[in-house]
């Protein structure tokens, strides 16, 4: 994600590590009784100890919305979630903060819910034991209305909705397992009056029309973590053209602003085939971007369909080579945090130091601004980046009330100052082979920084613990390979804004600091109970999410 001034169901056969894993000692908090008091759990996650759940690994997600024909009132919604359990379950948790549950029903018997924090607790009438299929049913409202002093979810558009789930607003639209390393498969269906048009992640797998309203139905063939998913409902034209080897691209524009964004979106299939030439091949069914007539203050790398505000793309106060490198930037987390995706958050910086990479790759090779001018200017701020948000692998939690706030410069150019430095160290032959085989390894998975750093040694040939503990956790940023005349500025003042980026011209802020923010196609899910599986910134400007 980059961050924006402004003026004014299948089978879980996929190959992944289930978030249960991510602490194994969290599941014993499932084995209560069911007379105990309800109470918020989580996985563990080090900056957001109360995000996901423990004791059953999703397989699917079938998510109904139906439109009212206004951004002001709540979406009525079915939520319908296969699971497969890791634990005996007396009680399942589920994340959810803002709509009216008015049923649940676990393998399609009534079930008693309460809620505590923002946890959705369910009690079935049989407690579901370990290593079995069970379906969770909620029907519910889902609040477009913002809520004080809380970021993301549903986004009120000029015309309709988009969606902004980073990092942990996905709860606050449908009850799911909101954490990033239990990725699952996705339909989504949406109903809205005449006049509008729905857009989800995935592929189009149907239109139904009746009465005044039309239904449009979406499905993935990859998983995808519950922050990634989109949903647009607007007075919007939808835009197609087709990429690489055929792929299917498809934008979704205001109407009316559609001939001024047109040019900007032939870029699109240009900046694919460049992406896949460093990396390997684009890893989903289709792309495409959102251009929603929004003031968010970023853009948002939703799986297959990147959310971006109109106005980086009609307001000429930002240069084309900037905007084309934000587009690039929100490509990259295709295969960079959406295709492999972060086992913790933790991991941030392999989602965003990827992405600030091909993002000034890109403006270095096609636009002339030098990698190591914006490099040396990172390694000037990072000791101030690394003190006020902690070093790119172990970042400081979010600020109260701001749980993006873990979007800050140190897991963006911060990031990608670590990957200059371990290309200096390795060389750039030795460099460019990892990124791809990062990539191919794992691919529609989840990885870590440990993941990341044994690959490298792997790849170089050589211990690499000693330079990457400094790089990824040390208080100080090491010197620079290559570089003995590199310097970090005093920590003195405010911490910089991201390095970089071009001066934003008179009347524009500057950006906060920043925050960003699968391959062989998967089978539906099925409507019986399948086998078990075997045991086993813009000008600075922003920073992307």
């Amino acid at each position: 994600m980059l961050l924006t001034p402004h003026s004014q169901a299948t089978t879980p056969t996929r190959r992944r590590r289930t978030a249960a894993v991510l602490l194994t000692s969290a599941i014993s908090v499932c084995l209560v009784a069911a007379s105990a008091p309800v109470v918020p759990l989580g996985v563990g996650d080090r900056l957001f100890p109360y995000l996901g759940n423990p004791g059953y690994d999703v397989a699917s997600y079938d998510l109904s919305f139906t439109y009212p024909g206004n951004n002001s009132e709540p979406l009525r919604a079915v939520t319908t979630i296969d699971a497969w359990t890791t634990a005996d379950l007396d009680r399942v948790n589920l994340d959810f903060a803002h709509g009216t549950v008015e049923s649940v029903e676990v393998d399609g018997d009534p079930a008693e819910f309460r809620t505590a924090g923002e946890d959705l607790v369910i009690t079935p009438e049989d407690s579901v034991s370990d290593g079995n299929w069970m379906r969770i049913t909620v029907r519910h409202t889902s609040d477009p209305v913002p809520v004080k002093d809380r970021e993301g979810g549903w986004v009120r558009t000029a015309d309709g909705l988009a969606m902004a789930n980073q990092a942990d607003a996905a709860h606050m639209v449908y009850p799911c397992n909101d954490h990033p390393s239990d990725k699952a498969m996705f339909t989504i269906r949406v109903t809205a009056p005449d006049g509008h048009t729905a857009v989800a992640n995935g592929l189009p797998a149907g239109v139904e029309k009746s009465g005044g309203s039309t239904t449009w139905t979406y499905r993935s063939q990859h998983p995808m973590a519950t922050e990634l998913t989109q949903v647009s409902i607007g007075r919007s034209t939808v835009l197609h053209r087709t990429g690489p080897h055929g792929l299917p691209v498809r934008d979704v524009v205001p109407t009316e602003h559609r001939k001024a964004l047109e040019p900007w979106l032939e870029k699109t299939p240009g900046q694919i085939a460049w992406m896949e030439s460093k990396v390997g091949r684009y890893p989903f069914e289709t792309y495409g971007l959102l251009m929603a007539d929004a003031s968010t203050g970023f853009e948002l790398e939703t799986q297959t369909l990147s959310l971006f505000e109109r106005e980086l793309f009609t307001d000429p106060v930002y240069p084309p080579w900037y905007v084309e490198s934000i587009m690039v930037h929100e490509l990259a987390h295709q295969w960079f945090g959406n295709s492999v995706g972060p086992r913790t958050w933790s991991d941030l910086w392999l989602n965003e130091g990827h992405a600030t990479w091909y993002e000034a790759l890109y403006a270095e090779e096609q636009a002339d601004k030098p990698m190591r001018d914006r490099m040396k200017a990172a390694y000037a701020s990072s000791d101030r980046w690394r003190a006020a948000g902690g070093p790119p692998a172990a970042p400081k939690a979010p600020d109260p009330g701001r749980k993006t706030s873990i979007f800050r410069p140190n897991v963006y150019d911060g990031a990608a100052l670590v990957l200059y430095a371990l290309r200096e160290e390795i060389g750039r032959p030795a460099f460019e082979r990892l990124e791809r085989a990062w990539f191919g390894r794992h691919q529609d998975d989840t990885a870590t920084t440990e993941d990341f750093v044994r690959l490298a040694a792997e790849i170089a040939g050589r211990d690499l613990d000693g330079f990457f503990q400094g790089w990824l956790y040390g208080e100080k940023t090491p010197p620079m390979p290559g570089h003995p005349d590199w310097k970090p500025k005093a920590l003195a003042g405010k911490p910089d804004a991201l390095a970089g980026r071009p001066k934003v011209p008179a009347g524009k802020p500057e950006a906060s600091a920043g925050r960003p923010k699968v391959s062989a196609a998967k089978p539906d899910a099925p409507a019986e109970r399948p086998k078990a599986p075997e045991k086993q910134a813009r000008p600075a400007m922003t920073p992307a999410r």
